[in-house]
C-alpha cells in the first residue's frame, strides 16, 4: 500500500504563522452534505448503521460469553472481533452524527488525535485477529488431530494479546509520528473522520515523508498477513475437495466461508479506499468509498457470520427468547 502526496510549497509569512501543529486547535471535518435535510438523512441513515453494528456485535459477544457451548477458540476469536467491531464503528460514526445533527464540522485537536489513534488501533488488531482466525480454520480442516494441542486456551489467549498489542504498538508509533509534524496547510480534514493520510496532507515539512515510509512499511506487513491468509485458504480448500462425504464439505466450507466473507469486505474496501487512481478520485467518492471501508464491515460482520452458523444461530435464539421469558415472568402479576 503506497501513499504519495505532492510537494507542498508553502509562503514564508504562513509558515512563520503555523510553524507547528500547536497552532492548530480544531480541526474542520468534511461534510456529507450543506443542506439540513441532507444533513438530518446522514443522520438517520447512520444513526440506524450503528444500531445495527451495536446490536450484532453486542448479541454475538454476549451469546458467546453467555452459552458454554461456544466456548472454543473459533467462537473465541469471534468475540474479539465482535469487540473490535464495536470499537471501531464507535470511533468514527457518533462524532459524524453528532456534527449533522448540530450542523457543526468541528472536532478538538486532541478529539482529533484520539480519532487517528483508536481508528488505527482497531483496524489494525482487526486484520491481525482474521489472520488469526484464518489459521484456527487451518488448523480445524488440515490438521484436525492436532487442534487441541496447537490452538489450546492459553494460546489463543495469548495469539489474541499479541493482536491487540500490536494494533497498540502499530496505532502509538504512527499517531505519535504524524501529530509531532508541524501543520501549516490549514485545518481541513478532507474526510469524515480524522485519518492518517488526511493528515499528513495539512503537513508543510518533508518530515512528512519519514511517516510515509512508516505507512509503506505497514503495508508490506498487511500484504504479508493477507499472503498468509491465501496460502492458508488455499491449503483449507485442497483439504475440503477431499473430504469424500457432501455432508463433511458442507460444515467444512459452512465453518471457513463467513471468515473469508468478512476477510474479502475487509481488504477490498481498504485497497480501493487507498489505492484507487488518482483520476477516479473525487471528493463525494472518497466519501463513499471512506463509509464503505470504515462502517459497513463492522454492521455487516454479525450478519455474515449468523447466516451460515446454525449453531450460532441457535444459541443467539435462545438467548434472546431466555430473555424475553424472563421479561415476561418480571411482568407477569403473582399468584
Amino acid at each position: 500500500m503506497s501513499l504519495s502526496f505532492p510537494p507542498v510549497t508553502v509562503p514564508h509569512a504562513q509558515r512563520q504563522q503555523m510553524s507547528n501543529s500547536s497552532s492548530i486547535t480544531q480541526f474542520l471535518l468534511l461534510a456529507f452534505a450543506d443542506t439540513r435535510e441532507l444533513q438530518l438523512l446522514h443522520f438517520w441513515l447512520f444513526l440506524g448503521i450503528y444500531l445495527a453494528a451495536l446490536l450484532g456485535n453486542g448479541l454475538i459477544f454476549t451469546t458467546i460469553a453467555c452459552d458454554h457451548h461456544l466456548h472454543t477458540p473459533m467462537y473465541f476469536f469471534l468475540l474479539n472481533l465482535s469487540v473490535l467491531d464495536l470499537g471501531s464503528i464507535s470511533t468514527t460514526v457518533p462524532k459524524s452524527m453528532a456534527n449533522s445533527l448540530w450542523d457543526n464540522r468541528t472536532i478538538s485537536y486532541s478529539g482529533c488525535a484520539s480519532q487517528v489513534f483508536l481508528f488505527a488501533f482497531f483496524i489494525s488488531a482487526e486484520f491481525s485477529l482474521l489472520t488469526i482466525m484464518s489459521y484456527d480454520r487451518y488448523v480445524a480442516i488440515c490438521k484436525p488431530l492436532h487442534y487441541g494441542t496447537l490452538l489450546g486456551s492459553r494460546a489463543c489467549v495469548h495469539m489474541a494479546a499479541a493482536a491487540w498489542g500490536a494494533g497498540f504498538l502499530y496505532a502509538l508509533l504512527h499517531t505519535a509520528n504524524t501529530f509531532s509534524l508541524p501543520l501549516c496547510q490549514g485545518n481541513a480534514v478532507e474526510q469524515f473522520f480524522c485519518e492518517i493520510p488526511q493528515i499528513l496532507k495539512l503537513s508543510c515539512s518533508h518530515s512528512y515523508i519519514r511517516e510515509v515510509g512508516l505507512l509503506d512499511f505497514s503495508a508490506c506487513l498487511f500484504f504479508g498477513c493477507f499472503v498468509f491468509i491465501v496460502v492458508s485458504y488455499v491449503q483449507i480448500f485442497r483439504a475440503v475437495l477431499r473430504i469424500p462425504s457432501d455432508q463433511g464439505r458442507h460444515k467444512a466450507f459452512s465453518m471457513c466461508l463467513p471468515h473469508l466473507a468478512v476477510v474479502s469486505l475487509f481488504v477490498s474496501t481498504g485497497i480501493f479506499a487507498y489505492l484507487k487512481p488518482p483520476s477516479v478520485s473525487s471528493p463525494p467518492l472518497d466519501l463513499v468509498v471512506s463509509v464503505l471501508y470504515s462502517v459497513v464491515p463492522p454492521a455487516l460482520n454479525p450478519l455474515i457470520y449468523s447466516l451460515r452458523n446454525q449453531q450460532l444461530k441457535d444459541a443467539v435464539w435462545k438467548l434472546i427468547t431466555g430473555w424475553f421469558s424472563e421479561a415476561m415472568n418480571c411482568s407477569s402479576p403473582s399468584a
